[in-house]
Protein backbone atom coordinates (compact mmCIF):
# COMPACT_ATOMS: atom_id res chain seq x y z
CA UNK A 1 0.00 0.00 0.00
CA UNK A 2 2.90 2.60 0.76
CA UNK A 3 4.63 1.89 -2.31
CA UNK A 4 0.87 2.40 -4.62
CA UNK A 5 0.35 5.67 -2.14
CA UNK A 6 3.85 6.85 -3.22
CA UNK A 7 2.96 6.84 -7.08
CA UNK A 8 0.87 9.47 -6.22
CA UNK A 9 1.66 12.73 -7.05
CA UNK A 10 1.00 16.53 -4.95
CA UNK A 11 -1.50 18.35 -6.60
CA UNK A 12 -0.09 21.78 -6.75
CA UNK A 13 -2.71 24.81 -7.52
CA UNK A 14 -1.52 27.99 -9.15
CA UNK A 15 -1.53 31.13 -7.76
CA UNK A 16 -3.65 33.31 -9.74
CA UNK A 17 -0.10 35.08 -10.32
CA UNK A 18 1.49 31.96 -11.98
CA UNK A 19 -1.27 31.99 -14.46
CA UNK A 20 -1.14 35.85 -15.41
CA UNK A 21 2.59 34.89 -15.74
CA UNK A 22 2.25 31.70 -18.18
CA UNK A 23 -0.20 33.97 -20.50
CA UNK A 24 2.27 36.93 -20.73
CA UNK A 25 5.36 34.52 -21.29
CA UNK A 26 2.86 32.24 -24.10
CA UNK A 27 2.02 35.70 -25.82
CA UNK A 28 5.61 36.72 -26.03
CA UNK A 29 6.88 33.34 -27.21
CA UNK A 30 4.05 33.65 -30.27
CA UNK A 31 4.95 36.84 -31.58
CA UNK A 32 1.92 38.33 -30.07
CA UNK A 33 3.94 40.57 -27.66
CA UNK A 34 7.49 42.00 -29.00
CA UNK A 35 10.31 43.81 -27.52
CA UNK A 36 8.72 47.60 -26.82
CA UNK A 37 5.22 46.45 -26.61
CA UNK A 38 3.15 48.19 -24.28
CA UNK A 39 1.46 46.53 -21.41
CA UNK A 40 -2.22 47.44 -20.54
CA UNK A 41 -2.26 49.45 -17.26
CA UNK A 42 -3.03 46.99 -13.97
CA UNK A 43 -6.44 47.93 -13.72
CA UNK A 44 -7.22 46.64 -16.90
CA UNK A 45 -5.39 43.99 -16.60
CA UNK A 46 -6.78 43.47 -13.52
CA UNK A 47 -10.30 43.52 -14.63
CA UNK A 48 -9.53 41.75 -17.75
CA UNK A 49 -8.06 38.76 -15.44
CA UNK A 50 -11.12 39.00 -12.79
CA UNK A 51 -8.37 38.94 -10.26
CA UNK A 52 -7.34 41.20 -7.61
CA UNK A 53 -4.63 44.11 -8.69
CA UNK A 54 -2.11 42.37 -6.08
CA UNK A 55 -1.61 38.99 -8.52
CA UNK A 56 -1.24 41.56 -11.68
CA UNK A 57 1.15 43.44 -9.84
CA UNK A 58 3.34 40.22 -8.26
CA UNK A 59 3.38 38.79 -11.91
CA UNK A 60 4.49 42.06 -13.32
CA UNK A 61 7.79 42.43 -10.86
CA UNK A 62 8.33 38.38 -10.92
CA UNK A 63 8.64 38.98 -14.89
CA UNK A 64 10.72 42.40 -14.27
CA UNK A 65 12.52 40.19 -12.03
CA UNK A 66 13.69 37.87 -14.37
CA UNK A 67 14.03 40.85 -17.49
CA UNK A 68 10.93 39.93 -19.17
CA UNK A 69 9.24 43.43 -18.69
CA UNK A 70 10.58 46.82 -17.57
CA UNK A 71 8.56 49.25 -16.31
CA UNK A 72 9.41 53.18 -17.38
CA UNK A 73 8.83 56.28 -15.57
CA UNK A 74 5.41 57.86 -16.70
CA UNK A 75 5.56 55.06 -19.67
CA UNK A 76 3.88 52.43 -18.07
CA UNK A 77 4.89 48.35 -18.41
CA UNK A 78 6.80 46.99 -22.11
CA UNK A 79 8.68 43.83 -23.20
CA UNK A 80 12.15 43.81 -22.54
CA UNK A 81 14.66 42.83 -25.35
CA UNK A 82 16.58 40.78 -23.10
CA UNK A 83 13.19 38.95 -21.98
CA UNK A 84 12.90 37.04 -25.25
CA UNK A 85 16.15 35.38 -24.32
CA UNK A 86 15.15 34.61 -20.42
CA UNK A 87 12.01 33.61 -21.93
CA UNK A 88 13.46 30.75 -24.01
CA UNK A 89 15.31 29.19 -20.83
CA UNK A 90 11.82 29.85 -18.38
CA UNK A 91 9.88 28.21 -20.92
CA UNK A 92 12.23 25.36 -20.90
CA UNK A 93 10.60 21.80 -19.79
CA UNK A 94 12.93 21.18 -16.27
CA UNK A 95 11.34 17.58 -16.44
CA UNK A 96 13.03 16.54 -19.36
CA UNK A 97 16.92 18.36 -18.02
CA UNK A 98 18.30 14.93 -16.69
CA UNK A 99 21.63 13.04 -16.75
CA UNK A 100 24.56 15.06 -18.21
CA UNK A 101 22.35 18.24 -19.36
CA UNK A 102 21.22 18.54 -15.82
CA UNK A 103 24.87 18.49 -14.35
CA UNK A 104 26.72 20.45 -17.12
CA UNK A 105 23.95 23.12 -15.96
CA UNK A 106 24.40 22.82 -12.15
CA UNK A 107 28.77 22.50 -13.18
CA UNK A 108 27.78 25.74 -14.88
CA UNK A 109 26.03 27.53 -11.71
CA UNK A 110 28.68 26.31 -9.36
CA UNK A 111 31.23 28.43 -11.84
CA UNK A 112 29.15 31.48 -12.08
CA UNK A 113 28.50 31.63 -8.38
CA UNK A 114 31.40 31.41 -6.94
CA UNK A 115 32.30 33.97 -9.22
CA UNK A 116 29.96 35.94 -8.59
CA UNK A 117 30.06 36.47 -4.75
CA UNK A 118 33.96 37.10 -5.29
CA UNK A 119 32.83 39.98 -7.78
CA UNK A 120 30.21 41.06 -5.38
CA UNK A 121 32.83 41.42 -2.42
CA UNK A 122 35.08 43.06 -4.21
CA UNK A 123 32.48 45.67 -6.12
CA UNK A 124 29.25 45.68 -3.71
CA UNK A 125 27.73 49.61 -2.73
CA UNK A 126 26.19 50.17 0.10
CA UNK A 127 22.77 49.93 -1.79
CA UNK A 128 23.72 46.34 -2.69
CA UNK A 129 23.73 45.39 1.31
CA UNK A 130 20.96 46.77 1.46
CA UNK A 131 19.24 44.79 -1.13
CA UNK A 132 20.98 41.74 -0.28
CA UNK A 133 19.79 42.12 3.56
CA UNK A 134 16.84 42.05 2.44
CA UNK A 135 16.21 39.09 0.09
CA UNK A 136 17.89 37.27 3.20
CA UNK A 137 14.92 38.84 5.11
CA UNK A 138 12.56 37.59 2.55
CA UNK A 139 14.08 33.92 2.56
CA UNK A 140 14.31 33.92 6.25
CA UNK A 141 10.66 34.79 6.38
CA UNK A 142 10.02 31.93 4.24
CA UNK A 143 11.69 29.51 5.57
CA UNK A 144 10.35 29.50 9.00
CA UNK A 145 7.02 29.22 8.23
CA UNK A 146 8.18 25.81 6.60
CA UNK A 147 8.29 26.16 2.89
CA UNK A 148 11.07 25.50 0.84
CA UNK A 149 11.48 28.85 -0.33
CA UNK A 150 13.13 28.24 -3.70
CA UNK A 151 11.61 31.70 -5.69
CA UNK A 152 12.89 33.39 -2.44
CA UNK A 153 16.36 31.19 -2.87
CA UNK A 154 16.95 32.50 -6.42
CA UNK A 155 16.42 36.24 -5.43
CA UNK A 156 18.92 36.33 -2.88
CA UNK A 157 21.64 34.67 -5.40
CA UNK A 158 20.21 36.97 -8.32
CA UNK A 159 20.91 39.92 -5.87
CA UNK A 160 24.68 38.80 -5.19
CA UNK A 161 24.77 38.53 -8.99
CA UNK A 162 23.57 42.28 -9.15
CA UNK A 163 25.86 43.31 -7.16
CA UNK A 164 28.55 41.54 -8.57
CA UNK A 165 28.44 44.85 -11.52
CA UNK A 166 28.70 42.04 -14.27
CA UNK A 167 26.00 42.25 -16.27
CA UNK A 168 27.23 38.75 -18.61
CA UNK A 169 27.44 37.13 -15.83
CA UNK A 170 24.17 37.54 -14.31
CA UNK A 171 22.32 36.87 -17.79
CA UNK A 172 24.12 33.81 -17.43
CA UNK A 173 22.82 32.85 -14.14
CA UNK A 174 19.16 33.65 -15.20
CA UNK A 175 19.45 31.73 -17.83
CA UNK A 176 20.86 28.17 -15.79
CA UNK A 177 19.42 28.93 -12.30
CA UNK A 178 15.75 29.01 -12.62
CA UNK A 179 15.25 25.55 -14.75
CA UNK A 180 17.91 24.44 -11.69
CA UNK A 181 15.71 25.38 -9.30
CA UNK A 182 12.47 24.25 -10.74
CA UNK A 183 13.84 20.91 -11.01
CA UNK A 184 14.93 20.73 -7.31
CA UNK A 185 11.09 21.57 -6.71
CA UNK A 186 9.48 19.30 -9.17
CA UNK A 187 11.92 16.47 -7.52
CA UNK A 188 11.57 17.75 -3.32
CA UNK A 189 15.14 18.18 -2.94
CA UNK A 190 14.65 21.45 -1.28
CA UNK A 191 13.47 19.63 1.62
CA UNK A 192 14.26 18.33 5.44
CA UNK A 193 16.40 20.44 7.02
CA UNK A 194 18.36 21.86 3.57
CA UNK A 195 16.18 25.57 3.54
CA UNK A 196 18.12 25.79 7.28
CA UNK A 197 20.93 24.93 6.23
CA UNK A 198 20.75 26.88 3.12
CA UNK A 199 19.79 30.20 5.32
CA UNK A 200 23.13 29.67 7.59
CA UNK A 201 25.24 29.31 4.35
CA UNK A 202 23.42 32.71 3.18
CA UNK A 203 24.31 34.36 6.24
CA UNK A 204 27.98 33.77 5.64
CA UNK A 205 28.28 34.38 2.52
CA UNK A 206 26.45 37.80 2.93
CA UNK A 207 29.26 38.17 5.70
CA UNK A 208 31.90 38.05 3.22
CA UNK A 209 30.43 40.59 0.74
CA UNK A 210 29.84 43.12 2.98
CA UNK A 211 33.50 42.63 4.77
CA UNK A 212 35.16 42.62 1.12
CA UNK A 213 36.45 39.52 1.71
CA UNK A 214 36.47 37.79 -2.10
CA UNK A 215 38.34 34.87 -1.36
CA UNK A 216 35.99 33.95 1.69
CA UNK A 217 33.12 34.78 0.10
CA UNK A 218 33.93 32.57 -3.34
CA UNK A 219 35.06 29.62 -0.82
CA UNK A 220 31.66 30.08 0.97
CA UNK A 221 29.18 30.01 -2.33
CA UNK A 222 31.94 26.52 -3.64
CA UNK A 223 30.90 25.07 -0.26
CA UNK A 224 27.09 26.10 -0.08
CA UNK A 225 26.46 24.63 -3.77
CA UNK A 226 28.48 21.41 -3.06
CA UNK A 227 25.13 19.58 -1.83
CA UNK A 228 23.31 20.72 -5.28
CA UNK A 229 26.41 19.53 -7.29
CA UNK A 230 27.04 16.29 -5.12
CA UNK A 231 23.32 15.33 -6.12
CA UNK A 232 23.52 15.72 -9.27
CA UNK A 233 26.58 13.85 -9.39
CA UNK A 234 24.59 10.80 -7.95
CA UNK A 235 21.94 11.79 -10.55
CA UNK A 236 24.27 10.36 -13.97
CA UNK A 237 24.07 7.13 -14.86
CA UNK A 238 27.51 5.16 -14.74
CA UNK A 239 28.23 5.74 -18.60
CA UNK A 240 27.32 9.09 -17.85
CA UNK A 241 30.17 9.77 -15.13
CA UNK A 242 32.71 8.07 -18.20
CA UNK A 243 31.26 10.58 -20.46
CA UNK A 244 31.22 13.90 -18.40
CA UNK A 245 34.87 13.32 -17.00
Amino acid sequence: MKELLNSFSEIVVEKPSDKIIHQIKELISSGQLKPGDKLPSERQLSERFAVGRTYVRDAIRKLEFYGILKTLPQSGTVVAGFGIAALESLITDVLKLEGTDFHSLVETRVVLEINSARFAALRRTTDDIVALKNALTSYEKAVSTGKAAVEEDLLFHLTIAEASKNSVLKSLMLIVTPDILTYFKENDVCSGNRPLTALEDHHVILDHIVNQEPDKAGESMREHLSDILNFSNKNLKPNEHIKSK
